[in-house]
């Protein structure tokens, strides 16, 4: 079995694939690495041989993670590098090694699906938005906040918005102008990503050609699915960068 990790700034995506077949056996978000650790022990007939992981925290935190899961399972783990050229794809960053190593599989990734262009939008706590061209060529990418960080700053620097969780879901079954803070601000942030993805799929068409493959990934992916209809949602795609990147077959 292999122990496969996407570690993020705030939270540790992982999933546990068999290596015959890739089969998922289990799968989930933990918010510390004990918390990874804890869930991982709690997984029955887990029979770790490998890992492999993409991080971009930093290199001491990596490696404090690296020898827990070691000392845990006895096992090595193989880490996603910078790469000038990875699977057909150039780096189109000036200098390549800055780009974030959870955009640059998802990029590979996405090129590989496609066979040709693409755009990558990866939805999370911030949003990342990446095109390739039809020979390889990475020609760039952008970031603005997500959802979590919109939400997150305005609650942080303005007094009166105060809700929870709970209504944050609620507010999010419609798109009609708020009537409470919650639906207002919830309804205001999610209208701005779906703009920006708007935007994204418009500049990709006129720099990539009107049928460059689009792939929606992370956590609000679903949420714009409606404006970009013919995009691929996969939810694993870091992962199937990252098989790519760290090959152990």
């Amino acid at each position: 079995m292999i122990l496969e990790l996407d570690c993020g700034n705030s939270l540790i995506k992982w999933r546990v694939i068999r290596s015959a077949g890739l089969a998922t056996v289990a799968s989930g978000v933990a918010d510390s690495d004990a918390a990874l650790l804890e869930r991982l022990r709690g997984c029955e007939g887990l029979a770790l041989r490998h890992c492999r992981l993409v991080s971009v925290r930093s290199e001491q935190e990596t490696a404090s993670l690296v020898q827990a899961l070691s000392e845990a399972f006895g096992i090595d783990a193989s880490i996603a590098q910078p790469a000038e050229v990875l699977a057909g794809v150039r780096n189109g960053y000036r200098d390549y090694q800055r780009l974030g190593l959870d955009r640059w599989v998802a990029l590979v990734a996405g090129y590989k699906l496609a066979g040709g262009a693409c755009l990558v939008l990866d939805l999370g706590t911030a949003v990342t938005s990446d095109l390739v061209d039809a020979a390889g060529q990475h020609l760039g990418g952008y970031i603005c906040p997500g959802m979590p960080l919109m939400r997150s700053q305005l609650r942080t620097h303005t007094r009166r918005i105060r809700y929870d969780d709970a209504a944050a879901r609620e507010a999010l079954q419609g798109l009609s102008p708020g009537r409470e803070t919650a639906e207002a601000v919830e309804r205001g942030c999610l209208l701005m990503l779906r703009g920006f993805v708007r935007e994204q799929y418009q500049l990709a068409c006129e720099l990539l050609g009107g049928d460059c493959a689009v792939f929606l990934t992370g956590g609000d992916a679903e949420l714009v699915r409606d404006e970009l209809p013919q995009a691929r949602i996969l939810p694993d795609l870091v992962f199937t960068g990252l098989a790519i990147a760290c090959p152990l077959e």
